[in-house]
């Protein structure tokens, strides 16, 4: 669900609360690019509930577009640990966000001191809450990951099927190890090895 910042503390409160990973709308009602990049991610948002997005109106909440550097809207951008990850200016699809924010490249996991990289696919479906709450999880833990929906993609479905024996959805290929579910143990066993 999307959340509009109040004024500059209450910023400073959701980014303490979401140190991991935050997305943040930089809107303006008298711009009709804002109202659609809004409603895209208001759809984004629908479809993976424990991603955090919060939107800034810039001209309630003055000044915060320039510690961030945001010079026009619709300005979305990714925080991760309060800083500037990914930044998207216009207006993208529900489904963009989704696969932009996501990553499509590896990923490097923190366990302890070491810094591990590993290639991660989440292989879901429509209407999967599972699938939401397996690709939040690997957001929150910084783990970048590329989305395939086999309701699209007939081929991943068919490979996934000789994989796993099984149509279930979500099913997580980390480094080649296939994890069908959303399994959080053996998702961070794989992970940490």
């Amino acid at each position: 669900m999307i959340e509009w910042i109040e004024d500059h503390k209450h910023l400073g409160e959701v980014q303490e609360k979401h140190k991991e990973f935050l997305i943040v709308l930089f809107y303006a009602n008298f711009s009709s690019a804002s109202k659609r990049a809004l409603a895209e991610l208001e759809q984004f948002s629908r479809e993976d509930e424990q991603v955090p997005v919060y939107v800034i109106d810039v001209e309630r909440v003055k000044g915060v577009h320039k510690q961030f550097g945001v010079e026009n809207v619709p300005t979305v951008l990714a925080l991760r640990k309060g800083k500037v990850s990914q930044r998207l200016e216009g207006v993208e699809s529900a489904q963009f966000y989704g696969r932009i924010f996501s990553g499509a490249h590896s990923s490097h996991y923190k366990t302890g001191k070491s810094t591990v990289s590993h290639r991660v696919i989440v292989y879901s479906g429509p209407g999967c809450p599972a699938c939401g709450t397996a690709k939040a999880y690997l957001r929150r833990l910084g783990v970048s990951f590329r989305e395939v929906d086999i309701a699209r993609d007939q081929h991943a479905a068919q490979s996934l099927v000789r994989r796993s024996g099984q149509m279930a959805v979500p099913q997580i290929d980390i480094d080649g190890h296939l994890v069908v579910g959303f399994d959080q143990a053996k998702i961070d066993r794989i992970l940490s090895s």
